[in-house]
């Protein structure tokens, strides 16, 4: 077998920074892009050429300085965020120029990461290497860890056309969620979600009040909740859930796509409803599952290759377009995730 051939490094680079803090819409003039250097990667750093990245509901929040459970964006510093790509160099050991790694140093052309933050990707383990930038390992780790779907289900998922709820619907039928509804914002997006995306019924944000509209989409109840909203539905699925239901918690984008309060999603839940129907809420993040990537993987290659799973995503090319991404996944103009070609 040949080597890889692994392109010259040039001199310069792009990279996206933030101009200025977030207050209300999110516009063109937040972003700026630099011309820089290359970096020269030190000892136990590896330098990643960038192919691909993805862009995300909390890095709206990110941009507005509120404290949130991880950093924020800095005005005048490159943003970051999930990134796919090729090693170019290893000084540190441990990679090879070639690689096909993972890492969390988008929103530039080149990146020097260090080598713990790094993840190696077979790149036979998935059709694409695109998908390798999905979330359904979070809308997986939620339902089948966190919410424990059972056979006979009736599951709801709120922001069911976004990147969890996109792939969270098809996973709740594969785990044998006998009805799934989901909420969106349009009825052009829901009409996708029954025909595409392993949906039953969905209720459409701004049709009437959200537990009218779950009352009718789930008639006998709830048994589980897949949240990535928060506000009204959050408290509509309370207010339906059958006894025992569980509920797993992963997004507040009801907080995160509008106004200046970036993640805050305030909430009144009934504490008697939750007592009395034996209602379990649980928070679910990535993060506290190292071992979850690596079993998604193997799911989602396996459900790709057969034609049981589909990855929605909408593709930008170019950096350039990486702040345009961004703002159109705010505006809700997509279904899936959003990801940009570098």
């Amino acid at each position: 077998m040949s080597p890889t051939v692994v392109p010259a490094i040039p001199a310069v680079h792009r990279e996206v920074r933030l101009a200025d803090r977030v207050e209300g819409e999110l516009t063109a003039r937040h972003f700026t892009i630099a011309e820089v250097p290359v970096p020269e990667p030190r000892d136990g750093e590896v330098l990643v050429r960038n192919r691909l990245m993805a862009v995300t509901a909390v890095m709206r929040s990110q941009m507005t300085g509120i404290r949130l459970p991880m950093p924020s964006f800095v005005p005048g510093e490159a943003l970051w965020g999930a990134a796919v790509g090729e090693v170019v160099a290893a000084p540190g050991g441990g990679f090879t120029p070639g690689d096909l790694v993972q890492h969390p140093c988008g929103w530039r052309e080149f990146a020097a990461v260090d080598a713990s933050r790094v993840r190696r990707l077979d790149p036979d383990a998935l059709p694409t290497a695109a998908a390798h930038l999905s979330q359904g390992a979070t809308a997986w780790g939620a339902l089948r860890r966190a919410a424990e779907v059972r056979p006979g289900d009736t599951v709801f998922i709120s922001g069911a056309a976004g990147g969890v709820g996109s792939m969270a619907g098809q996973l709740a039928r594969r785990l044998g969620a006998g009805r799934v509804v989901g909420s969106t914002g349009s009825e052009r997006k829901a009409a996708r979600l029954r025909a595409e995306l392993g949906y039953d019924d969905t209720i459409v944000r701004g049709a009437g009040p959200i537990e009218r509209q779950l009352r009718r989409a789930a008639p006998g109840g709830i048994d589980v909740l897949l949240d990535t909203v928060g506000g009204e539905q959050l408290t509509a699925a309370l207010a339906v859930a059958r006894p025992d239901a569980r509920f797993a918690l992963v997004g507040a984008l009801s907080g995160q796509l509008g106004g200046d309060r970036g993640d805050i999603a305030p909430v009144e839940l009934d504490p008697g409803l939750i007592i009395t129907r034996r209602v379990a809420l649980r928070g679910f993040g990535l993060h506290a599952h190292p071992d979850l990537p690596q079993e998604w993987t193997k799911e989602f290659g396996q459900g790709l290759r057969e034609g049981t799973l589909v990855f929605p995503h909408a593709l930008l090319k170019g950096i350039e377009q990486a702040p345009q991404a961004l703002r159109e996944l705010t505006q809700g103009r997509h279904i899936g995730a959003v990801l940009v070609a570098l």
